[in-house]
């Protein structure tokens, strides 16, 4: 149990993951705001696409546990 957290973190953690947490936080907080650009949205949803993308291949493919 103990293993599987720590390697949940080091997922949470890694590049790919922080920058998109990181967008989606600038994404909410302009929305809110009501300042969000049709640009922004169009590079948000490329990358937030491929993220998924990549998990959804990684678990399909046996990938193991992605987070």
């Amino acid at each position: 149990m103990k293993d599987l957290f720590f390697k949940r973190l080091a997922a949470l953690l890694s590049v790919k993951s922080l920058v998109t947490i990181i967008l989606t936080v600038v994404f909410a907080v302009l929305t809110v705001m009501g300042k969000i650009e049709q640009s922004y949205m169009t590079i948000y949803t490329v990358i937030i696409s491929f993220y998924f993308g990549v998990q959804t291949v990684k678990n399909a493919n046996g990938g193991g546990d992605a987070a």
